[in-house]
């Protein structure tokens, strides 16, 4: 099935994930193949939970076996977020993922408040 139309939606519900993030890619959202859905990602925010250090994130939109980056290796200070999506959403079709990566295990946390819309 295709993703909807977003003119004429039927339902709308928002989720909000949450990911302690790991040295190899992980999705903090996925939109399966065959959902009937298209996700609309709002926020994704990164925080760096560790005392000391700093951490680099990477953030890509896995599609179709291939990782294009939104954003790669940026630097989160210690005791700080980033804010991936400052500049506006992002859509992530069927089979779409969104997946974060960090330099150092268990400092980096992500928040990702999105919205699923179906016929």
């Amino acid at each position: 099935m295709a993703a909807p139309n977003i003119v004429s939606v039927g339902t709308i519900t928002g989720k909000t994930a949450v990911q302690a993030i790991g040295t190899s890619a992980a999705a903090i959202v996925t939109n399966s193949a065959s959902s009937g859905k298209v996700f609309k990602v709002n926020i994704l925010l990164i925080s760096n939970v560790d005392g000391s250090a700093s951490a680099d994130v990477t953030v890509d939109l896995y599609r179709s076996s291939t990782a294009y980056h939104i954003i790669k290796t940026a630097p989160v200070p210690v005791g700080s977020a980033l804010d991936v999506l400052s500049t506006g959403s992002i859509y992530l079709e069927e089979g779409d993922a969104l997946r974060l990566t960090a330099s150092a295990a268990s400092d980096l946390e992500g928040v990702c408040s999105y919205e699923e819309i179906s016929e």
